[in-house]
């Protein structure tokens, strides 16, 4: 039975590993996947899946207001696919969502989608959100903060590497931008706790 996942973290946690991984199990295996990116995230170049490990895949883009029951009922046309997998999930509207659940549950083709849960500020995209609603299964890829705890929270570092505290909730970077954290440290970080608590 076909079903929607979301397969969620913070930044680094390694998603785009977990993806390329599956994906490759199914082709290993002679089953043919669909995989999908935002066409804002051009990290990896146009159209392309990449980890910090250094494995990529070339990778069809979703604009904010692309139809994607149309664009992977287009794709299935040319041939069957066993599985479709989506990165960058955080950017997909909530119109976008609705649309990858139709494809479960009207096309029977299986979707796991992966990205960010909440932006630098604690708050969820969009597309997370409707994500956490819709998902027929969510799955966290874990990471961990600098003290060794589960990190579950992102702040974003400016260009003289100060925690930044507002900005737009989209903003495209890496390693050199984002800082995944536990949250007491992100609480931390973000001025919300005395400097002499201990952290």
């Amino acid at each position: 039975m076909a079903k929607l996942f979301f397969n969620y973290s913070t930044m680094n946690a390694g998603k785009s590993t977990v993806l390329l991984q599956a994906s490759h199990n199914y082709r290993e295996n002679g089953m043919q996947t669909y995989l999908m990116t935002a066409a804002i995230d051009g990290r990896a170049g146009k159209g392309r899946i990449a980890s910090r490990i250094g494995i990529g895949s070339e990778a069809d883009t979703f604009a904010p207001d692309e139809d994607l029951f149309a664009k992977i009922a287009d794709r299935l046309a040319q041939g069957p696919v066993a599985c479709i997998f989506v990165d960058e999930a955080q950017f997909l509207s909530k119109e976008q969502v609705w649309q990858l659940a139709r494809v479960v549950d009207d096309l029977k083709v299986p979707i796991l989608a992966y990205g960010l849960r909440v932006d630098f500020r604690g708050e969820l995209f969009p597309g997370s959100a409707a994500l956490l609603a819709l998902a027929d299964e969510m799955r966290e890829v874990r990471t961990i903060c600098h003290c060794g705890k589960k990190a579950t929270m992102v702040v974003r570092r400016g260009p003289d590497g100060e925690v930044l505290h507002d900005g737009n909730q989209v903003q495209i970077g890496g390693n050199e931008t984002y800082v995944s954290l536990c949250r007491r440290h992100w609480r931390a970080a973000m001025g919300e706790l005395p400097d002499d608590s201990p952290a």
